[in-house]
């Protein structure tokens, strides 16, 4: 049951939403260029997709890679609830890179996603406080690298979609090369309105959504308190 006390209302007077050109999403680059679309629509807040992230990585406990978030938008018919996934966003610019002292996170170029050398972490947690969307998820103690979502990499080199996609009840997940025009993401960009957060900060998100209210406030958005799940 959804407690009442997790819910935000988010009043819909202001936006900073943006909307992003398809022009602009489709345009082709190098590589690979992976992505993943929140269709906010078809999310129920089951957070199957945090479940499955933290047991498919082995989480510790209270660093989820994935989380979700509700609110409650009032509008002319009443209040409805939403629910927003969020995780790391594989920015075109990530800050998380260029604060890195030991250049142990960096953008792969092969097909953008952004990664951790655990090896070379030195634990600083600079990167947790560079991340503009929170996504980076820090060890209190500094003993661990933090923790963020690598799309499930060692499932791609298999073959398989990342955990959170599969076990997605809703299908509200979609992940895919937005440089393959015949890929489902690419053909889901260039068929709906796609939006972006924090578009000011120049990060450039590969973390796409679509059904998000509008007028909406993404930074209000970011703000919520995630819904969470221990083992």
């Amino acid at each position: 049951m959804l407690n009442r006390r997790s819910l935000l209302k988010m009043a819909v007077g202001t936006t900073a939403l943006t909307l992003i050109p398809t022009a602009k999403l489709l345009a082709q680059t190098p590589g690979k260029r992976l992505a993943m679309v929140f269709d906010v629509r078809r999310c129920t807040g089951c957070i199957s997709c945090s479940v499955s992230c933290s047991i498919e990585n082995q989480v510790p406990m209270g660093r989820g890679r994935t989380k979700v978030s509700q609110c409650a938008i009032e509008h002319s018919e009443g209040i409805s609830t939403l629910s927003v996934p969020h995780q790391c966003n594989h920015c075109k610019n990530p800050t998380c890179v260029e604060v890195c002292p030991a250049k142990a996170t960096y953008k792969r170029p092969e097909d953008g996603i952004v990664v951790i050398d655990y090896d070379k972490c030195i634990h600083c947690q600079r990167c947790v406080t560079a991340c503009p969307y929170g996504a980076r998820i820090k060890d209190p103690k500094r003993k661990a690298p933090p923790e963020k979502c690598n799309f499930c990499i060692h499932r791609l080199e298999q073959g398989l979609l990342p955990a959170c996609v599969e076990t997605c009840i809703g299908e509200a997940r979609i992940f895919g090369d937005l440089n393959d025009p015949n890929s489902t993401i690419a053909k889901l960009v260039s068929e709906n309105d796609v939006y972006g957060m924090l578009p000011a900060n120049g990060n450039l998100p590969n973390i796409l959504y679509i059904g998000l209210p509008t007028p909406s406030d993404d930074k209000k958005i970011l703000k919520l308190s995630p819904l969470d799940w221990q083992r």
